[in-house]
Parts: structure tokens; sequence; C-alpha cells
């Protein structure tokens, strides 16, 4: 058998993982700050995470909270009050 598959399918573009995207936006908000100090960047940062993820995932999901808590990895009572807490619903 020949190991080389090159002309049978198309090679996958490799993808940034998010992590790398979020330490890019974590290290312009902290560049942003300017020297000055914060005591809530946790909750500053899984809020502004959290928000979009939900909207995003929800939107893919046509609006079912439970295919959006699944593929969430949570549950449906969870993502529930999370989108209360953010007045998302």
């Amino acid at each position: 058998m020949n190991a080389d598959r090159s002309n049978s399918s198309p090679r996958e573009v490799p993808r940034t993982p998010l992590r790398e995207h979020v330490a890019v936006s974590i290290q312009r908000y902290l560049g942003d700050l300017n020297g000055n100090d914060t005591d809530n960047l946790y909750e500053v940062a899984l809020r502004e995470l959290e928000i979009p993820l939900f909207v995003e995932v929800l939107n893919f999901c046509d609006g079912n909270q439970s295919r959006a808590a699944a593929m969430l990895g949570i549950h449906r009572a969870t993502l529930r009050k999370k989108l209360r807490e953010y007045a998302l619903v």
C-alpha cells in the first residue's frame, strides 16, 4: 500500500488553538490597563468569554438550549442559569 495519500484528500489547514486567541486578547487587555492593576480579572475574563460563547453556541444550535448545553458539556439547568445571569433570555 502506498503511504502517500496526498492526492486522495486535501490537507487540512492547521487551526490556531482557542487558547492562543484568548492569550492574545488577555495580553491586549493587560496592555490597555496601562500599568494600572485590577482586582477582578478572573470574573471579567469569565464573563467576557462566557457571554459570546453562549450566544454563538445557541445561534449554532438554532436556539435549542438542550443541544447547546450538550455541546458545551454542561447541564441545561446550568446553561439556563447563566443565560439569566447575563440577561441573555
